[in-house]
């Protein structure tokens, strides 16, 4: 049985699920949004600033049928958004390809640090020092998130920004603990440098997942 449940994990049909559930898009170029989140387990980037480090162990989270899955999150929305953990661990192709057969708009958030699978709409790019995006990833990105927990974050954020394509959206967006001492900062580089924009989370704010 764990053999098989491998070898469906592999081809995609399987998927660790750590939650999913319908709730309004919290940050970046969509804020504001209903969408309807899927959160699978499993990340190795180790960022120590992480707000769901129960994700990282995929053993942690059961394994659930990937169209399965889709049937239920398109009864909800038909904008959908991928997450973990570190969602492109994982082969996503069926997910995806059941999800658009459901007419469905798929949007991902990741590090980059695996490769693409499946069919996806908006990427949005969150790159960490621990685990670098493959560089195939950066011209494909919709939207480039750099998270702000210190003064070093600004030149990795510029780093970064110089290898995504000009029409990737930039967004710079506190560490969630330093947010009162980081948003001052980010506001001063924003009107320095405007090509970039300020996103906070607030789906915090509004108390919601």
């Amino acid at each position: 049985m764990i053999e098989n449940n491998e070898t469906l994990l592999q081809e995609g049909k399987m998927l660790p699920v750590m939650e999913h559930f319908y709730t309004i898009q919290g940050e970046g170029a969509h804020t504001g949004k209903a969408a309807y989140f899927i959160r699978l387990g499993g990340c190795d980037v180790g960022c120590h600033w992480c707000d769901v480090k129960e994700s990282w162990d995929p053993k942690l989270h059961p394994l659930l049928d990937a169209e399965q899955v889709a049937e239920t999150a398109a009864k909800h929305s038909k904008t959908i958004v991928l997450t973990g953990g570190e969602p492109l661990m994982w082969n996503l192709n069926i997910l995806t390809q059941k999800l658009k057969d459901l007419g469905c708009t798929i949007h991902i958030e990741t590090s980059g640090a695996y490769p693409m699978s499946g069919q996806l709409d908006w990427i949005t790019l969150s790159p960490k020092k621990t685990g670098l995006p493959l560089e195939e990833i950066y011209s494909k990105a919709n939207e480039l998130k750099v998270i702000v927990f210190n003064q070093h974050d600004f030149k990795f954020a510029q780093e970064q920004a110089a290898k995504v394509s000009a029409q990737c959206k930039l967004y710079l967006q506190s560490e969630w603990s330093k947010r009162d001492e980081m948003y001052p900062k980010i506001t001063d580089f924003i009107l320095e440098h405007p090509q970039w924009q300020a996103s906070v989370q607030t789906h915090k704010y509004l108390n919601i997942p």
